[in-house]
């Protein structure tokens, strides 16, 4: 029965090498990336473009300005590279609507979307319309000087905190 005992703490104490391993591995390599990064001049609209560099979903769970205010509005706006992105006060004006924008709750950033990827299709010429692009369009009532994003990536919760100049 010893024996049995000594080869089960055996494996629960690698399984939680193995666990806390993965766990250090993620949180130093963070899957969000950041790319384009416009403002209007007021900078009261931003758009802060993101993608993701790891191999699993990220979900946003949450978007805050400035001093961790919530902003007065706040989208995703899921694009393809041959468009880009767009810096509005309306998410809902007649040009507004062909850059896809979406409640942050319903939009899940899919694998392989970080901007290197595009920026090189681009280049390339090999850019198509299927060619996602992800960003976090933000509307404030002032300056807005930081956009706070909170997201989830395979269970574990992640800041990350974009300046703007």
């Amino acid at each position: 029965m010893g024996e049995l005992k000594k080869k089960l703490w055996i494996s629960v104490l690698i399984l939680a090498i193995t666990i806390g391993g993965f766990y250090s591995f993620v949180k130093v390599n963070p899957p969000l990336g950041i790319g384009t990064l416009a403002s209007s001049e007021d900078k009261k609209s931003v758009v802060v473009g993101i993608g993701n560099k790891g191999f699993r979903e990220v979900k946003i769970v949450d978007v805050s300005v400035n001093n961790n205010e919530k902003p007065s509005k706040t989208k995703a706006q899921v694009s393809n590279a041959l468009q880009g992105f767009i810096i509005t006060d309306d998410y809902n004006n007649k040009e507004s609507i062909k850059y896809g924008f979406k409640n942050i709750e319903d939009v899940t950033i899919k694998v392989g979307t970080f901007s290197s990827s595009y920026f090189k299709k681009l280049d390339d010429g090999t850019a198509t319309k299927n060619d996602k692009i992800y960003g976090i369009s933000v509307i404030h009532n002032e300056a807005i000087n930081r956009v706070n994003i909170k997201y989830s990536y395979l269970g574990i919760s992640f800041n990350e905190t974009v300046f703007l100049n």
